[in-house]
């Protein structure tokens, strides 16, 4: 995509309406509200938002930006390759909480990769209705998946082939997605007498109900029929009220008998009767009703906005209350007319309306205008009602509101954050930081959280964080300083005077909006930047001081109320985040240890077989587990045994450590499989730790290529024949050790021939999430195949290398980064004209058995 400008101007337009035409095509296809498509960026490992239809990419700017390695549906579906399908609230919350929590309302989401070459090039997601688990089922995964795999070729050929070149820089594109349905009624205009029970209506109202003229009766009675039953006494009880003089304080949500979405509203139209007659409009949410312009009668401010946020209509009653010319609304961006109607927490109402069928409603105060006392301004009551093409808004007063749902100070945003253009995240921040850290364990991880979720959140293009120890700031993590800059401030006192010890001294953060301001306050102070912005923070938890925290910005820039407390509240979060991965990091160093410890240094060796054994913790939790594995001498042989017992922790470990002792004395004695592993199942019952275990123990005499397996409740090995022929060995078995004292394990005799490979693993190599542990052993006995394949030509791998490359990538497709994974395996060597001598008699063993 290199050439002129005028070319990658031309590019860049053909890419965005390849990506639009992907993402509307979505909509129809998923029954989506909100469509887009996430690519891959010059960033290593981050993912851009590209392009974006039918919701504002505004309201959508904290997932601009996503980490392949962050726990998000859309990271896992590039990840993995799979698509990621969440029908409700509840699983997205179950699954991916953070994600669920930065969008704190129902919808459902599926999302697809984009295949590419070697790795996909992005992923195709789809947001849309809550849908129960039955009605899932009517997703087309299939068609999801052809319209990836077209965006892809498509997007393969504008590169020329060149997957690297398939790359976004910068904001999405925000396109509007098409329309769905042709223009109908908006309005519909009736009048009910009290007097006479009569109701007489327009054509327009027939339509938006769903009747036909002749249908209708024209009574009150009628009408209330003519709605879905569970509205139909409200209907009743509404137009009483409004006939005493006491009308709606907004207009009422419904629906139609065919379920669709309608608003009324209601009005006394009479003289000072006891009872009034009354006059009412029904309004289609989802069509502006401007077309009609009967919406210019009601007393409610109305105004309607499309799915990209702008306001296509708006009735004098809401030009009045929002303290705006009606002409000025119209045609303007939501955030642009009434920016104090955007912004935490009202972003989460219009994302809301616009990805579920259900209204909202919530209150809002106008800051004072031109005509209202200083300092003052109206509390607003706001519904903002769902429709396939436009939201429907209604504002009233709040003293028209019942006195129970009197607005609370606490929903106003301040005017400074709305004015420095900084509403978009920071009081979201705190949960979704606090929900990311719960994943951290190590000092590591928790540095990289804090990069992937506080840098983008303020701008911030720079961190480092230092940690206390011994009264002196050692840094632990840095990005985005010049290389080397931060070099002579690692290992600094206490003593020194500088913002990143002052700060964590005093307890207080400090912000410097431009690098002028941070020199002055800090003469002679080296800088790595003439133009920005820092802030420095105290990580301080529960009192004791931890370490320092600064960020860097590009430009200088002002910190307002709200993001200097939400900053303050942030390093507090990351300081016990920090306080707990030091524990941590001190009980994994010596839980490694014994873990280490406990496992053989080296394998018992044998001229006539070669062996490897793998080890894999896992990359969180304690890197410790009960799995084991061990090869012994056994009289003129060796025995291969492999267990696991049930849990992870130190007692696990511990565990283990007394039963790979108790095998292995067994071993040294040359007993028979069946009683070695009756053995150690009555020492681990009369041990009683509360665990069990499986185990896996094999005999094997080099000379003859004879093996003895008995089994005790594990996965059954693998064979790779000479001849490339690889099975799975269903041998029989007993149950698990530690749970039957009268267990019996049979004794299974196989021949296993020169240059065959056996596999020996444990389950943490072959399970996967959702997936049978069949799947998981068919998947390691075809990659057995082939790494043997490679292996056995000359001059291949050793069989280490296999090992390798068995563990590598099972361990890649089971995902499970809180398990432990064992491998040993076993190749017998072809022996030579004079065979392998007998190392009790010395002399030659006998023929092999075929």
């Amino acid at each position: 995509m290199a050439g002129s400008d005028e070319q990658a101007v031309r590019a860049r337009a053909r890419l965005t309406a390849l990506l639009a035409d992907a993402s509307t095509g979505a909509l129809g296809a998923a029954g989506g509200r909100v469509a887009g498509v996430y690519l891959r960026s010059g960033t290593p490992g981050l993912l851009r938002l590209s392009v974006l239809a039918g919701l504002p990419s505004a309201l959508f700017k904290p997932w601009w930006r996503l980490h392949v390695d962050r726990p998000f549906p859309v990271a896992d579906a590039y990840r993995l390759g799979v698509q990621v399908v969440l029908p409700n609230a509840t699983e997205t919350m179950r699954r991916y909480p953070q994600f669920a929590a930065g969008l704190p309302f129902p919808f459902g989401s599926v999302h697809v990769p984009v295949p590419g070459g070697t790795e996909p090039l992005g992923v195709l997601t789809v947001l849309r209705p809550t849908q129960t688990d039955s009605a899932d089922e009517l997703l087309d995964r299939e068609l999801l998946a052809r319209l990836a795999e077209g965006l892809g070729a498509e997007l393969l050929g504008l590169a020329d082939g060149d997957e690297n070149a398939v790359r976004w820089e910068g904001e999405p594109a925000c396109v509007r997605p098409p329309a769905t349905r042709p223009a109908q009624a908006a309005v519909g205009r009736f009048s009910w007498d009290p007097a006479t029970s009569s109701v007489v209506a327009d054509d327009r109202l027939y339509a938006l109900l769903g009747l036909r003229p002749g249908e209708f009766a024209g009574t009150e009675t009628a009408l209330a029929d003519a709605v879905a039953p569970e509205d139909a006494h409200r209907i009743l009880a509404a137009l009483r009220d409004a006939a005493a003089g006491k009308p709606p304080s907004a207009p009422l949500s419904l629906r139609a008998r065919d379920g669709t979405p309608r608003l009324m509203d209601l009005w006394p139209a009479g003289a000072d009767d006891v009872e009034q007659a009354v006059g009412g409009v029904v309004l289609d949410p989802g069509s502006a009703a401007a077309a009609e312009g009967a919406a210019d009668l009601l007393p409610q401010g109305v105004f309607c906005l499309d799915r990209m946020g702008l306001i296509v209509y708006a009735n004098p009653a809401a030009a009045r209350l929002t303290g705006r010319e009606r002409e000025g609304l119209l045609g303007c961006a939501l955030w642009d007319a009434m920016p104090w109607l955007t912004g935490p927490p009202y972003d989460d109402h219009l994302r809301g309306a616009l990805l579920s069928p259900d209204p909202v409603h919530f209150h809002v105060r106008r800051p004072a205008g031109d005509g209202d006392a200083p300092g003052e301004g109206d509390w607003l009551a706001v519904s903002v009602h769902p429709g396939t093409e436009l939201l429907t808004c209604t504002l009233v007063p709040a003293s028209r509101m019942d006195t129970a749902a009197e607005p609370a100070p606490e929903a106003h945003v301040a005017e400074d954050t709305v004015a420095g253009g900084h509403a978009m995240a920071p009081l979201y921040r705190p949960i979704a930081l606090a929900i990311a850290l719960t994943d951290a364990v190590t000092a590591r991880q928790v540095s990289a959280v804090v990069m992937q979720e506080l840098l983008p959140a303020f701008g911030g293009r720079r961190l480092a964080i230092y940690l206390l120890q011994d009264r002196h700031l050692y840094l632990a993590w840095e990005t985005g300083f010049p290389q080397g800059f931060l070099a002579p401030f690692d290992g600094v006192g206490l003593d020194a005077r500088i913002p990143g010890v002052e700060t964590l001294t005093t307890g207080r953060p400090l912000f410097f909006e431009s690098m002028e301001q941070l020199a002055v306050a800090y003469p002679g102070i080296p800088l790595d930047a003439d133009v920005g912005a820092r802030a420095f923070l105290p990580l301080i938890a529960s009192g004791r001081p931890v370490g320092s925290c600064i960020l860097g910005f590009d430009r200088p820039r002002s910190f307002s109320t709200e993001e200097r407390t939400v900053l303050t509240a942030l390093a507090g979060l990351i300081a016990h985040a920090m306080e707990r991965a030091r524990r941590y990091d001190s009980e994994a160093a010596l839980a490694r240890g014994l873990q280490q410890a406990l496992l053989p240094r080296r394998l018992s060796t044998h001229p006539g077989v070669e062996t490897a054994g793998r080890y894999l913790p896992g990359t969180q939790g304690m890197d410790v587990g009960g799995d084991w594995y061990d090869v012994v001498e056994a009289g003129d042989g060796l025995a291969l045994v492999i267990g696991d017992v049930q849990g992870h922790g130190v007692q696990a470990a511990a565990t283990m450590g007394q039963l790979r002792s108790a095998v292995r004395a067994f071993a040294l004695g040359d007993r028979p499989p069946d009683e070695v592993l009756s053995g150690t199942n009555h020492l681990l019952i009369d041990l009683d730790p509360g665990q069990f275990a499986s185990c896996c123990y094999l005999r094997l005499d080099p000379a003859t290529g004879l093996a003895r397996i008995a089994r005790a409740g594990h996965p059954p090995p693998l064979l790779r024949c000479a001849d490339g022929r690889t099975r799975v060995l269903h041998v029989p078995g007993g149950v698990v050790l530690g749970v039957d004292p009268q267990a019996r394990y049979p004794v299974t005799e196989l021949l296993l021939e020169p240059d065959a490979i056996l596999a020996l693993y444990t389950d943490g190599l072959v399970e996967r999430p959702g997936a049978d542990i069949d799947e998981g052993i068919a998947a390691l006995r075809l990659a057995l195949a082939k790494a043997g394949a490679a292996a056995s030509r000359r001059g291949g791998r050793s069989l280490a290398g296999v090992a390798d490359r068995l563990t590598a990538g099972a361990r890649h497709a089971t995902d499970r980064p809180d398990d432990v994974a064992l491998l040993l395996a076993a190749r017998r060597a072809a022996p030579p004209r004079d065979r392998w001598p007998n190392r009790a008699t010395g002399r030659p063993a006998p023929p092999a058995v075929r």
